[in-house]
C-alpha cells in the first residue's frame, strides 16, 4: 500500500512530487512568448499562447516525449544538466530556477510539524523596547507570532484576533479592513502568491501551510486564479505604500532579519525614509498608538 503522507490530495495540487514540477513546467511554458525564446514565426495558428511542447524540447535538447513525460507526471528522477537545460529554455528568473530545483530533487520525508509558535522572550523585550519602529515575529507561513503597539497601530490589532487568524497572507485576501490599507493590493497579493508558492515548494509536508492554501483557494478567486500561474518569489527588500485611516498615505521599508536562535523565524521591521512626509506620518501614527492601542 502506497503512503498517503506525500501524495495526500489538495485544492492546489501534490507539492513536493513530479505533478507539481510538470504543473510549474506546463505555466511557465505558457507564459513564454516564444519571440522572447528566440523563436521565429512559422506561420502555423497557435491554439494556445506560449511555447509548443515541441520548442521546448528543441530549446532545452531533450526529445518531445521526455517533455510529455515530465508534464504529466511519468518521470521521477531528471538530471541537473537536465533541469538546467529547461530552466534556460523557458527564460526562468533566479527564483522561478530555484523553485523548479526544488520540485524536482525533494526527497520523501515525513510529515513536518508545525513550526513552534514561542517566541524567546527576549526577542519579544526586543519588540516592546522598539517604540519608534513597528515590528513583528513571523515564521515561514507569515504566521504573526508576537508583534508591538507599532505594528498594531500600523497594520491591525492582532490580539483581537483568533490565534489561527493572525497571518498577514490570509488577512490580505479575506479581511476587508485589511486589504484597504494598501494602496497597490493586487500587486501586493500577487507577490503573497508567489511567496506562499515558494515556500510550499520547500516545504511540501507542512499541514499548517496547506490547510492555509486550501483555505484561500476555496474562499477567493483571484488567489485561485494567480496560484494556479505558479509564480515564485523568494525573499527581498520590499516597499509597501498604505492608506491608513489615522496616518494617511506611508510608504514604508519592509525589513526582514532572520532569527538565529529559532530557525524559521523572522523579525519584521517598518521603517520610512528619514525626513520624508511618510516619516512623519508614521510618527504620528506611533503617537496616536500610545494611547489608543493596546499594548501587546
Amino acid at each position: 500500500m502506497q503512503s498517503s503522507t506525500r501524495h495526500a490530495a489538495t485544492p492546489w495540487g501534490k507539492l513536493g512530487d513530479v505533478s507539481e514540477l510538470g504543473e510549474f513546467l506546463r505555466a511557465r511554458r505558457a507564459a513564454l512568448d516564444p519571440r522572447d525564446a528566440g523563436l521565429p514565426d512559422d506561420g502555423r495558428l497557435r491554439r494556445v499562447p506560449g511555447l509548443r511542447r515541441e520548442e521546448l524540447a528543441q530549446l532545452a535538447h531533450v526529445s518531445v516525449d521526455y517533455v510529455v513525460r515530465l508534464e504529466q507526471g511519468r518521470t521521477r528522477r531528471v538530471s541537473r544538466p537536465v533541469l538546467e537545460a529547461l530552466a534556460d529554455a523557458l527564460r526562468l528568473a533566479t527564483d522561478e530556477r530555484d523553485y523548479l530545483f526544488t520540485v524536482a530533487e525533494v526527497a520523501p520525508a515525513p510529515a513536518r510539524r508545525a513550526a513552534r509558535p514561542e517566541v524567546a522572550p527576549r526577542l519579544q523585550q526586543l519588540l516592546d523596547t522598539m517604540p519608534d519602529i513597528p515590528a513583528m515575529v513571523l515564521n515561514r507561513r507569515t504566521d504573526v507570532l508576537a508583534w508591538n503597539r507599532g505594528a498594531a497601530a500600523l497594520l491591525t490589532d492582532f490580539g483581537a484576533l483568533p490565534a489561527d487568524e493572525r497571518n498577514l497572507i490570509r488577512l490580505t485576501f479575506l479581511d476587508p479592513a485589511f486589504r484597504s490599507l494598501y494602496r497597490d493590493w493586487e500587486r501586493s497579493a500577487r507577490e503573497c502568491v508567489a511567496t506562499l508558492r515558494m515556500e510550499a515548494g520547500r516545504t511540501p509536508n507542512d499541514r499548517a501551510l496547506s490547510n492555509l492554501i486550501g483555505e484561500l483557494t476555496v474562499r477567493d478567486p483571484d488567489f485561485r486564479t494567480w496560484w494556479a500561474t505558479h509564480q515564485v518569489r523568494g525573499p527581498r527588500r520590499l516597499a509597501k505604500t498604505y492608506v491608513h485611516p489615522v496616518a494617511g498615505t506611508l510608504v514604508v521599508d519592509v525589513q526582514q532579519f532572520s532569527v538565529d536562535t529559532h530557525p524559521g523565524q523572522q523579525l519584521v521591521a517598518y521603517t520610512a525614509e528619514p525626513g520624508s512626509q511618510s516619516e512623519e506620518a508614521l510618527r504620528f501614527l506611533l503617537r496616536w498608538s500610545t494611547d489608543e492601542v493596546p499594548a501587546r
